[in-house]
C-alpha cells in the first residue's frame, strides 16, 4: 500500500471503531439508571450502618454528566471486541502470514483479559471502599458525590482490565524477539518489585486490599508469559530456523 492507501485504510477503521462506541455508548445512556443503581449498590454493602445509601449532587447538570460519562466510559467498553478486532485488521497486513494467525487468539485474550480485570475490581471494590470509609474513624460523616464516586469506580475497573492486558506485552515482545524467556525469570526479583510498585501507583483507591488484588495475578501474568515464550514461542522460532538453515 502506499502513504495515503495506508491513511485511508486506518480511516475507515477508525470509523467502523467510533460507530461501534457510538452505538454501545447509546446502549448504556439508555441503562444509565439500572447500571447506576448497580454501581451504587457497593457502596451499599460496604458502608457503615447508619451511612446514607444516596449520593448527592451539587450542580443542575451533574446528573446528565455523570450518566454521559458512564454511557462514554461504557461504550469504549462494551465496542472493545470491535475495536480490538480493527486494530489487527490495521496492522496484519504488514506480518508475516504465519504471524497473521495470531491477530484472532490476540483479539480474543485481550478481551477476556480485560473482563477478567474488571471482574477483580468489582469483586474487591467493596472492601476496598470499606476500608477508605473506615480508615478516617468514626469522627467523620461520610456523603459522596456521585460524580466521584462513578468516576471512582470507573477508574478502578479501567485501571484493572487495562492492567491486565500485561502478559499480551509479554508474548508480544518475545514473539518479536525482543525478550526471552531466559530474560524473563533471570529478572524474576526486580521484577516483583516493579510490579508492585505500579500497582501501588495505578490502583486509584490506593488502599492494600486493590494493591494486592493487582499485584498477585500481574506476578502470576509475568511468569505464565515466560512459560508461553519458553515452550511455544521459542521451540517455534527454533524450527522455523533450522527450516531455513535446511532450505539453504
Amino acid at each position: 500500500m502506499t502513504v495515503f492507501e495506508h491513511l485511508g485504510e486506518l480511516r475507515r477503521r477508525l470509523i467502523i471503531s467510533i460507530v461501534a462506541v457510538v452505538v454501545a455508548g447509546t446502549v448504556v445512556f439508555i441503562l444509565a439508571p439500572e447500571i447506576i443503581s448497580w454501581l451504587i449498590q457497593f457502596y451499599n454493602d460496604s458502608a457503615p450502618k447508619g451511612t446514607p445509601d444516596k449520593f448527592i449532587f451539587t450542580g443542575p447538570l451533574d446528573a446528565f454528566a455523570t450518566r454521559l460519562k458512564i454511557a462514554t466510559y461504557g461504550g469504549i467498553v462494551f465496542a472493545l471486541p470491535v475495536w480490538l478486532w480493527q486494530l489487527w485488521r490495521f496492522i496484519t497486513p504488514g506480518l508475516r502470514r504465519n504471524e497473521k494467525r495470531f491477530a484472532i487468539p490476540f483479539a480474543l485474550a485481550s478481551t477476556i483479559l480485560f473482563a477478567m480485570g474488571v471482574a477483580v475490581a468489582f469483586f474487591t471494590l467493596p472492601k476496598a471502599v470499606g476500608f477508605l470509609v473506615a480508615i478516617g474513624g468514626n469522627g467523620l460523616a461520610t456523603f459522596f458525590q456521585a460524580e466521584r464516586y462513578l468516576r471512582f469506580v470507573l477508574f478502578m475497573g479501567l485501571a484493572f482490565g487495562l492492567t491486565f492486558e500485561f502478559p499480551l506485552v509479554l508474548v508480544f515482545l518475545s514473539m518479536v524477539g525482543v525478550l526471552s524467556s531466559r530474560a524473563m525469570l533471570r529478572a524474576w526479583r526486580p521484577a516483583v518489585a516493579i510490579i508492585i510498585v505500579a500497582a501501588a501507583v495505578i490502583t486509584p483507591s490506593q488502599d492494600p486490599i486493590s494493591l494486592f488484588a493487582m499485584a498477585i495475578p500481574m506476578w502470576i501474568f509475568y511468569f505464565a508469559a515466560a512459560g508461553v515464550a519458553r515452550f511455544f514461542i521459542e521451540p517455534a522460532r527454533a524450527r522455523r530456523r533450522a527450516a531455513l538453515e535446511q532450505g539453504s
